[in-house]
């Protein structure tokens, strides 16, 4: 039964992951994400779960790695600096095809930076982080609703395609409360496990999980193994929103909570009698490139909004149809400052034609 809830977006995720199936979190606190661990803490041992503080983001990450290989749904959470620490974790994890959800809230940067709401970790995320030309599959929720949401997928696309899979969000994101509708946990079809290290058995042989891989033409093999898998989730597992681009002489692009101002601008904008949409790319990996292609047929103008000075705009770019004119807005926020979407309105009035 569907549940009603006023909740936190870091609180969603920590439900979300309860409800999937997680019973193991490893992670360290680091602001704007340690909503997260603090709920986990609190719920997971009730339920028969582990929650461990891990003495560094270092050791949460290869904790995950240790749960992952045994078959268990595992979780790990963090923001920018504790994320670019598990980046040598996530690269063997990716090397062995384990699954496991990250959860990015991201924060200001580089180095310490700030707390403030940021998309700076978009680069990070979506080019794999660490070593060896891997990539992960990369969410991006714009609501609380679709935190709780994305959250669940997040660990049903980690077992379907034996790949890390990152959520990644923000502060505003993060520590905004909206109403949510709790879903109980969708029945899907999932593949058996029969790779989990077990343990050695009486007439079985034993799993070993590695990702070190010597034997002759071993490695390029699983390179392209690699290549293959991340072609079908192009093919299968692309999502977006499109908001009113049928008739769109201009449309907006934008990701996550700068998706959720330009919304507004781009009503605004309507209001006014200006024929401008919204696309929002909801995976940010694998891009939903086709969507571009095939929106710059007939509408040859994008404006592309971040909290950040152009990190997404190089896979714009490089998806829209060749005659298309990309323009950029970018916000890097300091002091707690957002772009308003009185400011957004303004910036699409002025490459609007």
């Amino acid at each position: 039964m569907s549940t009603k809830l006023f909740v936190k977006g870091n609180e969603a995720v920590a439900m979300a992951a309860i409800e999937a199936g997680c019973r193991y979190y490893f992670g360290y606190p680091i602001t704007p994400q340690s909503d997260i661990p603090e709920y986990l803490s609190r719920e997971l041992p009730p339920l028969g779960g582990e929650f461990i503080q891990a003495e560094s983001e270092v050791a949460a990450i290869n904790m995950l790695l240790g749960a992952s290989a045994t078959g268990v749904r595992c979780m790990t959470s963090s923001s920018g600096p504790g994320i670019s620490l598990k980046q040598e974790g996530i690269s063997f994890m990716a090397g062995s095809e384990l699954p496991g959800v990250i959860v990015d809230i991201m924060r200001q940067g580089p180095g310490l930076g700030g707390i403030d709401a940021s998309q700076a970790d978009y680069w990070q995320a979506t080019r794999g982080g660490g070593h060896g030309g891997y990539r992960i599959i990369v969410l991006a929720p714009s609501s609380v609703q679709e935190m709780y949401d994305l959250t669940m997928q997040a660990f049903d696309l980690s077992d379907i395609y034996r790949i890390p899979v990152m959520v990644l969000a923000d502060s505003v994101i993060g520590q905004m409360k909206e109403s949510i509708v709790a879903n109980p946990r969708p029945v899907t079809e999932l593949p058996a496990k029969d790779w989990a290290v077990r343990g050695r058995r009486e007439g079985q042989s034993q799993n070993v999980v590695k990702s070190l891989k010597l034997g002759d033409g071993e490695m390029e093999a699983f390179h392209w193994k690699m290549h293959a898998r991340y072609q079908e989730l192009a093919d299968k597992e692309c999502r977006w929103e499109e908001l009113q681009t049928d008739d769109a002489t201009l449309v907006v692009t934008a990701f996550g909570s700068a998706a959720r101002i330009a919304r507004t601008a781009v009503a605004m904008a309507r209001e006014e009698g200006l024929k401008v949409g919204l696309l929002r790319p909801i995976t940010l990996f694998p891009f939903p490139q086709k969507a571009y292609t095939q929106l710059t047929r007939h509408c040859k103008r994008l404006l592309d909004i971040e909290l950040n000075t152009g990190q997404m705009i190089d896979d714009v770019r490089l998806s829209v149809a060749k005659d298309a004119e990309v323009e950029f807005y970018g916000r890097p926020p300091g002091a707690g400052s957002l772009p308003t979407p009185e400011e957004l309105l303004e910036q699409i009035k002025k490459h609007y034609s």
